[in-house]
């Protein structure tokens, strides 16, 4: 039998400490205590699951609200601490409804992460992974090189040889002044077509995180900054959150010395792991051209849950749908009449 034990992100992590379990960062309380930073959001609560009696998972939730409606997010929730079956996943899943509709009538639906996708929808907005790629951090500078796949070790190994770029973790400096680092993410994502965020939202990020779980390194060339990282950690465990990286360098291998760079920095500060945040397949075809340098630096992927909706308000969700359908609709009617 499932049981949701009511507390908050400080909570979950103390109990999840106590049983020597890293939670992702987006699980802890100074994930929610940075997203109550942001426009929109703010900790709604979290629950300790319990299957008879004994504690199997982990969920920290928050409200965001958007266009007038209230939806919970919880980015890697639930944390398992192993692998669920498909029924204590479901009965997890009309736990979590049961507990929202008394607690908060607002509410009108979860973005949560499954194994099991019965029962739930593809999200409304964002792009969700199920396949991504962990790099082993133990064993030192070598081990790590050793791990990777045979082109990964020697594109870092020629990356060390060739390329001009110097990479060093530059937290303080970024913090204190973002102003350089935000060029270069503006410029990526003009190449790449896709929105950077402001720039506050990185400095705010960096500053309520604090330096002890976010991180953020750097490539110069030059004295210039020519690409960059924000790593977020929680214990032994990092997260490759943002990349970005200048046009100009782009077939110089930078990337590949930047990102080993951050395996061995992390691996003598104890981490065990990164996790570098998906890759594309079927389920991902948006995330495919992320494949080739990731996969690089291990030799397997490894799955994982996805983020999916529950339908709270059930009515109101599937007006949410149509409304979706109808504008991507005429969002590929004007392109083809381009």
């Amino acid at each position: 039998m499932i049981t949701l034990e009511s507390t908050d992100a400080a909570g979950i992590e103390q109990q999840a400490a106590d049983l020597d379990f890293t939670l992702p960062i987006e699980q802890t309380d100074a994930w929610a205590q940075y997203q109550n930073t942001v426009d929109g959001r703010r900790p709604w609560g979290a629950y300790v699951i319990k299957q008879d009696g004994r504690t199997v998972a982990f969920i920290s939730l928050i409200d965001y609200e958007t266009h007038g409606y209230h939806y919970l997010r919880s980015v890697h929730g639930p944390a398992w601490i192993d692998k669920p079956s498909r029924e204590s996943e479901a009965e997890v899943r009309q736990a979590l409804i049961k507990a929202v509709r008394g607690k908060d009538k607002s509410i009108a639906f979860l973005r949560i992460d499954f194994w099991d996708y019965e029962g739930t929808f593809p999200v409304l907005s964002t792009v969700p992974y199920n396949e991504t790629v962990i790099v082993d951090l133990t064993g030192g500078d070598d081990e790590i090189l050793t791990r990777m796949k045979k082109r990964g070790r020697r594109d870092v190994r020629k990356s060390l040889r060739e390329s001009p770029a110097i990479c060093t973790d530059e937290t303080d400096q970024a913090i204190a002044d973002f102003s350089e680092y935000y060029e270069v993410m503006v410029e990526t994502a003009q190449r790449d077509g896709f929105s950077p965020a402001p720039m506050r939202d990185y400095v705010d990020m960096l500053s309520s995180l604090g330096s002890d779980h976010a991180r953020v390194f750097a490539a110069r060339i030059d004295g210039k900054v020519v690409a960059w990282s924000i790593v977020a950690l929680n214990r032994d465990h990092a997260v490759y959150y943002y990349a970005c990286m200048r046009t100009e360098v782009m077939r110089q291998l930078v990337p590949d010395k930047l990102l080993y760079t951050i395996c061995c920095a992390l691996g003598q500060r104890g981490c065990t792991q990164i996790d570098l945040m998906g890759i594309g397949n079927d389920f991902a075809p948006s995330l495919k051209s992320l494949n080739t340098f990731k996969t690089k630096f291990a030799e397997d992927t490894v799955q994982t849950s996805a983020g999916r909706d529950v339908p709270i308000k059930k009515g109101f969700y599937r007006a949410l749908t149509m409304l979706q359908s109808i504008r991507r609709s005429l969002r590929h009617k004007e392109n083809s009449g381009k």
